[in-house]
């Protein structure tokens, strides 16, 4: 059967991706393209199917009835192709674990230990892919995902691997420094790093006050940064005080590049948790022997 004409790719990589943030400007950072061209190649693809596929007001974009059909069918398709193209591309099959999680966990505490996991099978390729932001852990291209879950997700076998805790951190010179962080009140005259998350998947400086029972302050200074890591580097730098999330800031803490000024703690009920697609064939076995890998990390770290 002869295929009928298709859009252009690009359009439908646009489309797909402003559609799951419904943001044109997650979708151009996502893409690694300004928000002008997500606009542009939506708009080609509006013109090539006489359809208008987004509601636009000043603030906010919205998918039109015939947007959320097509965005169904487009992100269907797409996948079917990303899976057949890995398939074709012959990623070594059994014998290659992909590992999705977010940029935090994967820079800060899973690629500083899957050296050992290599040596130990040496036979087994890993692939380890950061997402960001994620609404369904149903879709993630992957064998098993590694994320903060405040619900179990549907679709997923769960384990839930170490409650979220969340402290305060700085260099042990910015300690010294500014001593009165020994005291929560102490906070208004130092400098916060300060994480902007346009999802708010993370609690802020507001929030985290506001949970552990103290009146809001106003840091003396804040210095604004869009990436968990890139902040945990700031305050190994001397930089000024940061939220920090346990096990993500284990290294720093352990070698003294970290310390923490004062006992105060947030627990919540959100849980880091190992999430597996449900699956009536069970997992590989390099799948199993990752699993097994990262379970016996965890205790350690415990």
């Amino acid at each position: 059967m002869k295929i009928q004409p298709l859009p252009p790719l690009n359009s439908l990589l646009a489309f797909e991706a402003a559609a799951r943030h419904l943001s044109f400007t997650l979708a151009a950072k996502e893409l690694n393209v300004t928000q002008g061209a997500i606009s542009r190649q939506v708009r080609l693809l509006e013109d090539y199917l006489g359809k208008t596929l987004f509601q636009r007001t000043t603030r906010t974009i919205n998918l039109t009835p015939a947007g959320v059909q097509y965005h169904e069918t487009v992100r269907d398709c797409l996948q079917h192709l990303a899976r057949a193209t890995g398939e074709v591309r012959q990623w070594r099959g059994d014998q290659q674990v992909t590992v999705a999680t977010s940029t935090a966990m994967a820079s800060l505490w899973l690629l500083p230990r899957v050296a050992e996991f290599q040596s130990l099978h040496e036979d087994i390729d890993l692939r380890i892919i950061a997402h960001d932001h994620v609404k369904d852990f149903s879709r993630l291209e992957s064998d098993l995902a590694l994320y903060y879950c405040s619900t179990p997700p549907k679709g997923m076998d769960v384990t839930p691997l170490f409650s979220e805790e969340i402290f305060l951190v700085c260099s042990p010179a910015y300690l010294a420094k500014h001593p009165q962080l020994a005291s929560l009140d102490g906070l208004s005259s130092c400098t916060w790093l300060w994480l902007e998350d346009s999802q708010r998947d993370w609690i802020g400086w507001p929030e985290w006050f506001a949970r552990v029972g103290h009146p809001p302050l106003i840091p003396k200074h804040r210095i604004n940064i869009n990436s968990y890591s890139m902040l945990i580097q700031s305050a190994v730098a001397g930089q000024g005080v940061a939220l920090a999330w346990n096990n993500l800031v284990d290294a720093p803490l352990a070698s003294g590049a970290l310390v923490r000024p004062n006992d105060t703690m947030l627990q919540t009920d959100a849980k880091f948790c190992l999430l597996e697609a449900v699956d009536g064939r069970g997992p590989r076995h390099s799948v199993r022997l990752f699993r097994d890998w990262l379970m016996t990390q965890l205790s350690v770290a415990d």
